[in-house]
C-alpha cells in the first residue's frame, strides 16, 4: 500500500516541478553526518508547489520533515520512514532576506541562514539579532525551537511568521501567539511548516553592531568544538546549574561510544569523531544523562531533535 502512496507521490512530484530523490541518506543534511535514507527527499522552491505537495502528503497519509539546515537533528540508523522536505528557492533566496517598513524590519525566507539574516541587519544598523551570530540553522529551525545564545532568544525579535498549515493553506501568526518556552515554540504541537519570518530590532551603531558580533563568534570558536559534526548542545539547560558544568564535574568529559564522544573542548557537546552511529549518540546520551542524574540529582533533558527509526 505505501509503495502505491509513493508512486502518486513521484507523479504529483513531477506535475509541481519539484526535484526529487528516493532513498537519499539524510547523513549528507545534517550538521551530525548521521542518519539513514528518507524514503523520498523532495526540494521545494515555491509557494504553490509547497502547497501542492503538503495537501497531497496529507491526502496520502505519508509523514514529513521539513529538514532545514540540519543542525538540531539526529537521524536514525534505519533513516526516516517518510517524506523530507527542503525548502530553496524564494524560501532562500536574496529577496527573500530583506529590509521593510521603515527600516526596521527584516523579513526572512525559511531557508535563509540566521547568518545572513545576522548580517543583513549588521548592514542596515539594526541590533537584536547579534546574540544568533554563529547559530549554524536556518530562520525557519531557529523560529521552531526558539534558538538562543549569550543571554538572547529569538522570541525577543520575532515580529511575525507566516506558515502553511497541513491542508496546504497560508496563515500567519504574531510573536505572542507563538507560544515561545525555552527551546519550544507553538510548531512543535502540529505539522505548520514555517515559510516565512519577520524581525522587529532596534537602530544602532553598526560598528558597535559589528564588534559585538565578533565577541560572540570568538567565544564561540574558543569554547565550542565548531571543528567536528554535532547537533549544537545535546542537552537543555536544567533549572539549576549548566548542563555542560554538570557532565564535567561527572567525569564524563571525552567520554566514548562507538564513533561518538563527549566533546573535550565543550562537555556540553556530543560530537561524531568520525563513523559514529545515531545507537552510538543515544547510548552516549543514555549514559551521560544516567550518571549526572545518580551524582547530581539533576536530570538533564535532550535538546537534539531526535527523528527516524534504530
Amino acid at each position: 500500500m505505501d509503495d502505491l502512496k509513493y508512486q502518486e507521490l513521484d507523479r504529483l512530484t513531477a506535475e509541481l516541478d519539484c526535484e526529487l530523490v528516493r532513498d537519499e541518506p539524510l547523513s549528507k543534511y545534517t550538521k551530525f553526518k548521521i542518519g539513514g535514507p528518507a524514503r523520498r527527499l523532495i526540494t521545494i522552491y515555491n509557494y504553490e508547489p509547497l502547497s501542492g505537495i503538503v495537501r497531497g502528503l496529507s491526502r496520502l497519509g505519508l509523514p514529513y520533515l521539513v529538514l532545514g539546515r540540519g543542525s538540531n537533528l539526529l537521524i536514525g540508523d534505519k533513516g526516516y520512514p517518510g517524506v523530507a522536505i527542503m525548502l530553496e528557492g524564494v524560501f532562500n533566496s536574496a529577496a527573500s532576506n530583506r529590509v521593510e517598513k521603515g527600516g526596521r524590519i527584516i523579513s526572512s525566507g525559511a531557508g535563509v541562514s540566521i547568518a545572513a539574516a545576522c548580517v543583513l541587519a549588521q548592514n542596515e544598523g539594526l541590533t537584536g539579532l547579534e546574540f544568533a551570530w554563529g547559530i549554524p540553522g536556518s530562520v525557519g529551525g531557529a523560529v521552531y525551537m526558539n534558538a538562543g545564545a549569550y543571554g538572547g532568544e529569538m522570541k525577543e525579535v520575532v515580529k511575525r511568521v507566516w506558515y502553511m498549515d497541513t491542508e496546504g493553506r497560508l496563515g500567519d501568526m504574531t510573536g505572542e501567539e507563538l507560544g515561545f518556552g525555552y527551546r519550544r515554540s507553538a510548531f512543535m504541537d502540529g505539522g505548520k511548516i514555517i515559510t516565512r519570518a519577520e524581525f522587529k530590532l532596534t537602530p544602532g551603531n553598526k560598528e558597535e553592531i559589528d564588534a559585538r558580533m565578533k565577541e560572540l563568534k570568538a567565544k564561540r570558536l574558543e569554547k565550542q568544538p565548531y571543528d567536528m559534526p554535532s547537533a549544537g548542545s545535546t542537552f537543555k539547560r536544567p533549572k539549576t546549574g549548566y548542563a555542560a558544568a554538570l557532565i564535567e564535574q561527572c567525569g564524563l568529559k571525552g567520554r566514548r561510544v562507538g564513533g561518538a564522544q563527549v566533546s573535550e573542548k565543550h562537555a556540553g557537546f556530543i560530537v561524531n569523531t568520525g563513523g559514529a552511529t545515531c545507537r552510538d549518540v543515544l547510548e552516549l546520551m543514555d549514559i551521560v544523562r544516567e550518571t549526572v542524574l545518580k551524582e547530581t540529582g539533576v536530570e538533564l533533558e535532550p535538546e537534539v531533535r531526535v527523528i527516524g527509526e534504530n
